[in-house]
């Protein structure tokens, strides 16, 4: 259906095959996937300018990895990495760089349960040619002198693991989207969808559209738009925040010396060579700084620059520098910390996706399981764990635990 604006006046178009709500990492996806299937006639609504720094999938680095706490994503990510190929022969622009992924914990902890998980998990990709080693103190300290690590440390490492250029992959997928005739709508904001048995409605700042699917890609601001289908799924938004220091030893840094890593203790933290800025970016995992979109705040919190700080100067001193600047953003989690990849219930015209605050290595593999979810209403990758009636959704009694961290522990 079109409308005419004015006598004389351009028409505007209010119905399509497909919208997909939300433009960031996984709505560019989907966008990208459903006119890479051929579905074309397609709008992507976004509350905020393409590229907005206000979500999850701003800034220049994401990790991505096939070592994982378990093989419900080591299950997807070889075709993780197949998708993002994908991307960069089509665009031209590399996304993924490929700088080694280094797990470390000390011995006896916990943290080293949560390796021997992560070592398991990999084991089924043996056969894929997927690589890994496992590592002593001396031999990281040999490799990666940069570490001030004791004998107790033990680590995993993996050659294929490194950094997603978030803000690139997402501006790539809205590229090649609108080769392919997808529209773009920034500055619309989604106030209420509805549902019928063969369309679904969505009313915005602009008007209303109307759609034979939905796909909802919202992150956090999902659960308002859901309230308003009668779903109630228990997601939780936590604040959390990265920072950038400017070490004066950047060549011992930089991405052809130093992996991406991640230290399996109490706090757990992460961090990765030089990219993007000039300086390091560490963080820690689950600041546990629970808030809603109103409650949120985009300013950085000086404790949490120094918690990381402190780690740095521990045990990675060389990589302490002034702080360059620190960011905020929010993680969407269901109570088990497990994506949600489904239709939701009782609308089985619209789509959602959840990332749970680790969908961004995932991405474009996402986007075209949501794109075949809401044409064909399957996939052929392996969700089952992700479905929206499961336990943790369903079950009130379900205790949440947010820590990626697998069986082993």
């Amino acid at each position: 259906m079109v409308l005419r604006a004015a006598i004389g006046g351009p028409t505007v178009k209010t119905t399509y095959d497909h919208i997909v709500i939300g433009a960031g990492a996984l709505g560019s996806a989907a966008a990208y996937r459903l006119a890479r299937g051929g579905h074309t006639d397609v709008l992507v609504l976004e509350q905020y300018e393409l590229g907005h720094t206000r979500g999850a999938s701003e800034d220049h680095s994401r990790i991505i990895r096939h070592t994982y706490h378990s093989t419900l994503y080591t299950a997807l990510t070889p075709a993780a990495y197949d998708a993002w190929d994908e991307v960069e022969d089509e665009s031209g622009v590399q996304v993924v760089f490929r700088v080694g992924g280094l797990d470390l914990a000390v011995i006896g902890t916990p943290g080293e349960n949560e390796l021997d998980a992560y070592r398991a998990s990999l084991e089924p990709l043996a056969d894929r040619g997927v690589t890994w080693e496992d590592l002593d103190a001396t031999a990281i300290r040999t490799r990666w002198p940069q570490w001030r690590i004791d004998d107790d440390v033990r680590g995993l490492f993996q050659p294929d693991g490194g950094i997603l250029d978030v803000r690139k992959a997402t501006a790539a997928h809205i590229a090649l989207a609108r080769a392919r005739g997808v529209e773009f709508s920034p500055g619309t904001t989604v106030l209420k969808l509805s549902t019928s048995d063969s369309h679904v409605t969505v009313s915005t700042s602009r008007g209303e559209f109307t759609a034979g699917s939905v796909v909802l890609c919202a992150a956090s601001w999902a659960p308002v738009l859901l309230s308003g289908l009668d779903v109630d799924w228990p997601i939780t938004l936590s604040q959390e925040q990265v920072s950038y220091f400017a070490t004066p030893n950047l060549r011992d840094f930089a991405a052809d010396r130093f992996p991406m890593w991640i230290w399996h203790g109490d706090p757990f933290f992460y961090g990765f060579p030089v990219y993007g800025e000039v300086a390091v970016k560490a963080a820690r995992d689950m600041s546990g700084r629970f808030v809603t979109q109103e409650t949120r705040s985009w300013d950085p919190s000086p404790e949490e620059t120094s918690l990381v700080e402190r780690f740095l100067s521990e045990r990675l001193p060389g990589a302490v520098g002034p702080e360059l600047l620190s960011k905020t953003c929010v993680y969407d989690m269901p109570p088990d910390r497990e994506f949600i990849l489904d239709r939701v219930p009782g609308h089985p015209r619209i789509v959602a996706a959840i990332g749970a605050g680790h969908a961004a290595k995932f991405a474009s593999l996402l986007g075209e399981i949501l794109a075949s979810l809401a044409t064909t209403g399957s996939t052929e990758h392996p969700i089952e764990a992700f479905r929206a009636d499961r336990p943790a959704l369903t079950d009130p009694s379900y205790v949440p635990s947010f820590r990626l961290a697998g069986e082993a522990s």
